[in-house]
């Protein structure tokens, strides 16, 4: 699925597969309109990450809010405690998805975070 505002992955993937009333969106990283990736704070690179989620939920048909699952993987969990303040912001209470977090040891082009997610309607 080619979305606008979100360059096309140097993958052989899909940016999100919707199989019923669910959508299942790859995991994103701080990368521009070019495809070229952004460095960046973890919160900058997040930040990048969360509106590419956000631009192909709506893209496929859903919103933020149809969100019921994130997987964020960190190169350094020490940023944690910074992201929770931007998912706070991200999701109001009361409509938080669940969430899995980790650290991985290396993401692709040395991004600081990568961030996928499942919507549910």
């Amino acid at each position: 699925m080619d979305v606008d505002g979100v360059p096309p992955s140097p993958s052989p993937i899909s940016n999100a597969v919707v199989v019923g009333n669910q959508c299942w969106i790859s995991g994103q990283l701080s990368v521009g309109d070019d495809g070229a990736y952004v460095p960046g704070s973890t919160m900058e690179e997040a930040k990048r990450a969360f509106a590419h989620v956000f631009r192909i939920a709506e893209a496929a048909g859903f919103s933020a809010a149809d969100i019921v699952y994130v997987d964020l993987a960190f190169i350094d969990l020490a940023d944690v405690k910074d992201i929770n303040r931007l998912y706070a912001e991200l999701f109001p209470e009361g409509q938080r998805p669940a969430r899995t977090i980790y650290q991985a040891a290396k993401l692709p082009f040395g991004g600081r975070i990568k961030v996928q997610a499942i919507a549910a309607r």
